[in-house]
């Protein structure tokens, strides 16, 4: 009998596990790559500039539902994403490509409607499409998007940066575009089990808008910060959990982390809606992910520096690694925080 091969589920990894195991055998050998896997986006050195690079790839039926999701607001998304972690660099973004994988029952038309909201999104964020690539898929839809960014080098920020003391600070409100699937979600069984009724959305539009065609903060990169000088000592944005993102720069930076519930912010309207659906609101904020706000340190005495922003949250301060992460809730109680951010790979 031959030996049994052995297959290890993807899932057993996880996403970020798994590009850990699969990418851990390719050393950096140029000394123009600053950074590589690990991070928002890849770091080039061109000199007196950073180029800052980032990539992702969303799949129907994984990432998007064509019941419920327009092709422009698509385009316009897919482009989002990509920018979001460019912008966590404290980079700007300049230039991206798009590549795409479709099957026949994607018509000329409806790809017009796609580009139209990635044209869209090119001209709100002022980057150029400078390329990409067109091939068949056997089923459904697959859109690849690559952002390129510059950032200069004394203001890149990593998510490796940040050091005991440090304020944690989050821009908007979270949770918002997790609900906004949950009704879609809703909806499209209800139309599937009786394609004559009328959706009933709730006064939703914007935890549907959060989902469907969410912005980056590029008011922070391109606005406040410079205008304040500060620099984030850390930075991520928030795409998968806020919970999971603070985890990902307490891994990298060798820290702990105290989250103060009270400067989460909730969206009154996402709030009702989580009650209404039997979900814990701050649940729904820390895990729901898809929020793309950013979450970021900064040294105590840049504090004046943020207080006065628009849009801004103080929600914690860094401790020492030993201490690990925890939430302090509205009740006065401190437990350890849970990251169970959204699940790329699913059985």
């Amino acid at each position: 009998m031959g030996q049994e091969i052995k297959r290890t589920d993807v899932n057993e990894l996880g996403e970020f596990g798994l590009i850990r195991h699969l990418t851990s055998k390719f050393p950096i050998k140029n000394a123009s790559t600053k950074k590589g896997i690990g991070d928002d986006a890849a770091v080039i050195d061109n000199g007196d500039k950073l180029t800052v690079i980032s990539t992702d790839t969303l799949v129907e039926g994984i990432h998007f539902d064509m019941v419920y999701t327009p092709l422009k607001h698509l385009g316009y998304k897919a482009v989002v994403v990509n920018l979001s972690d460019i912008y966590a660099m404290n980079a700007k973004p300049r230039q991206i490509t798009v590549s795409i994988a479709l099957s026949n029952r994607y018509s000329v038309e409806a790809l017009e409607e796609l580009y139209d909201g990635i044209r869209t999104a090119c001209e709100w964020y002022g980057v150029d499409l400078i390329g990409g690539d067109t091939t068949s898929s056997p089923k459904g839809l697959y859109i690849s998007v690559t952002a390129i960014g510059q950032g200069e080098k004394d203001k890149l920020v990593y998510r490796d940066g940040a050091n005991v003391g440090d304020i944690l600070c989050c821009t908007g409100n979270f949770g918002s575009a997790y609900l906004g699937l949950q009704i879609l979600e809703r909806e499209k069984q209800l139309y599937l089990d009786n394609p004559k009724i009328k959706p009933d959305l709730e006064d939703a539009q914007y935890m549907i808008e959060r989902q469907l065609k969410p912005e980056a903060r590029k008011d922070f990169v391109e606005q406040f910060f410079p205008k304040a000088g500060l620099v984030p000592t850390s930075m991520i944005d928030v795409s998968d959990g806020l919970a999971s993102e603070l985890f990902h720069i307490c891994t990298s930076s060798g820290v702990g982390a105290i989250l103060e519930e009270n400067g989460v912010s909730i969206h009154p309207k996402a709030e009702e809606l989580a009650i209404k659906f039997n979900l814990d609101p701050i649940t729904c904020a820390l895990s729901g992910g898809e929020d793309y706000e950013l979450l970021f340190t900064v040294k105590p005495e840049d504090l004046e520096k943020v207080r006065y922003m628009p849009d801004i949250y103080l929600c914690g301060e860094i401790i020492p690694a030993e201490e690990g992460v925890k939430l302090h809730t509205k009740g006065g109680n401190i437990h350890p925080l849970q990251a169970q951010g959204w699940q790329h790979f699913q059985s």
